[in-house]
């Protein structure tokens, strides 16, 4: 979290870097690190079927309601420790009359064309078998999310309800700069990754 709060304070992009969370000991916690923590979240955000976009709504309502509208918001994870002030001011570039979102994203690291499944018999298959002969260098790129954040002009976001809006641009990473969190090995991985590009 304090990696995230850092980032965001750096960039100078935001009026306010506030967290959203439904316990009070993180509350704490990003307010020691700079964040506001002007409400907690409701038990309809805090539940494991709520999404992103749920939490977003909720705060945009609750800042409405203290007199706070926005015409931008950022969302970002508490579990991104790649994220940069640089990154964040790179994303909100990207947003303008014709686009209403940017995020993050990072190209697989091996062309998905070529990927492999297990059959109903358990003997291997190409997803694409079209793909075959192909050589990787002349597949075309694909990208995911790289779950670092979101910037989101509000009245796209609530009209589309969504943060890839139709018109969204991608930030693209490098793979040292993402990491999921999900695992021990994860968790290793994200330490070298750290060690290599911080010193």
């Amino acid at each position: 979290m304090a990696y995230s709060i850092e980032a965001a304070k750096a960039s100078g992009l935001f009026d306010e870097v506030m967290v959203s969370t439904d316990d009070e000991e993180f509350a704490e916690v990003a307010r020691l690190y700079g964040a506001s923590v002007p409400f907690l979240r409701s038990e309809k955000t805090s539940n494991d079927y709520a999404g992103t976009e749920d939490v977003m709504l909720e705060v945009l309502d609750e800042y409405k309601k203290l007199g706070k509208e926005y015409d931008y918001f950022c969302c970002l994870y508490s579990t991104a420790p790649f994220v940069t002030a640089n990154r964040l001011k790179e994303a909100y570039k990207l947003l303008g009359d014709d686009v209403d979102a940017a995020f993050t994203v990072v190209q697989y690291s091996y062309p998905v064309q070529r990927s492999l499944k297990k059959n109903s018999k358990g003997h291997v298959e190409m997803n694409f078998p079209q793909y075959y002969d192909a050589r990787t260098q002349d597949l075309e790129p694909f990208y995911h999310d790289a779950g670092q954040f979101y910037f989101v002009k509000t009245q796209a976001f609530r009209d589309e309800f969504t943060l890839w809006c139709k018109r969204t641009a991608p930030l693209v990473l490098s793979e040292l700069e993402v990491q999921d969190l999900d695992t021990l090995t994860d968790w290793q991985l994200a330490e070298m990754k750290f060690k290599l590009t911080r010193g």
